[in-house]
């Protein structure tokens, strides 16, 4: 068959290139993350292996496309109200700021500049999505309000919690992280109890990690080592310096559980669907309530106060 045309797709250098006929229909794909060539019509094969072999490196295989996995086809037919991916760095900040939230001035500046820090902290994790790595923000966790950012990718799945330091120094400790001048609040246990429910819910390890955002200078005590402290500027170089222990497909596989909100919060009962039931009143995982001030800080540290 002649007149076949390669065009990429997705990500420049990693995602998948088409082969397809004049009139635009796709005869063939090649994944360059799987090394495989996918044909649907066998008889194709030879004029398919002669326009992709430009682009093909070693040990490449070819075949029909793969049978979907279970994973995959959950993340196909997830509802988009079931979907933790969508969320934005503090997404529930956002829509407090946009939509009105109890407290005045204080409490809105608070807000703001807590988003401003979780923004910067979702800009570099966007820069490792290029790597074969999954951020998902604002997790719910039972009984400890939300997680600020979830990160899953080759050297495994990290939980992480971004604080302001208003251009202050940071010490942290085994227990404590003091800003400033500011009353030392316990940041290293909370993140070390968010990673450990993590791990309880995707079966799988989880580390804890503190990103420190706008310090002036951070002390870290030397006996602190089992929660990884980040600045912005350094994160993805020494993210992307932890040794791999997932695959591709195993970072897939763990993204697509953790992005279902049914993984975080049990689904409602029958009770809970009932209009007169005492539950029908409560949601059932955490509303943006739960990072107001101070509601969110009942279950997790205070923030420093300016």
């Amino acid at each position: 068959m002649g007149g076949l045309k390669v065009l990429p797709s997705g990500r420049p250098g990693r995602g998948r290139l088409y082969v397809n006929r004049p009139d635009g229909q796709a005869v063939a794909w090649y994944d360059r993350q799987t090394n495989r060539i996918s044909v649907l019509a066998d008889d194709q094969r030879e004029a398919v292996l002669a326009a992709l072999r430009p682009y093909l490196s070693a040990d490449w295989t070819i075949g029909p496309p793969p049978v979907p996995t279970a994973a995959e086809l959950r993340r196909l037919y997830l509802p988009p109200d079931q979907d933790l991916a969508p969320n934005r760095p503090g997404e529930t900040l956002l829509g407090e700021l946009a939509y009105g939230s109890p407290g005045g001035s204080r409490a809105r500046h608070r807000m703001r500049r807590e988003l401003l820090a979780f923004q910067r902290t979702g800009a570099e994790l966007d820069l490792l999505e290029a790597t074969d790595w999954r951020a998902l923000h604002d997790v719910p966790l039972p009984g400890l309000g939300l997680l600020d950012h979830l990160l899953i990718g080759p050297p495994g799945v990290l939980a992480l919690r971004t604080v302001p330091c208003r251009h202050q120094r940071a010490q942290a400790g085994d227990l404590l992280l003091a800003v400033g001048r500011a009353a030392p609040t316990p940041d290293p246990g909370w993140i070390r109890r968010a990673a450990a429910c993590a791990a309880r819910a995707l079966s799988a390890p989880v580390a804890p990690a503190l990103v420190l955002t706008d310090a002036s200078r951070v002390d870290v005590a030397p006996t602190l080592r089992d929660v990884l402290i980040l600045q912005p500027p350094t994160l993805t170089t020494t993210l992307r310096a932890i040794p791999p222990t997932l695959k591709p497909p195993d970072v897939e596989a763990l993204f697509t559980v953790a992005r279902t909100v049914t993984t975080w919060v049990a689904p409602p009962g029958p009770a809970a669907l009932r209009p007169n039931s005492a539950s029908a009143a409560q949601p059932s995982w955490p509303s943006s309530s739960s990072r107001r001030p101070p509601s969110r800080w009942t279950s997790s540290p205070k923030r420093p106060s300016s």
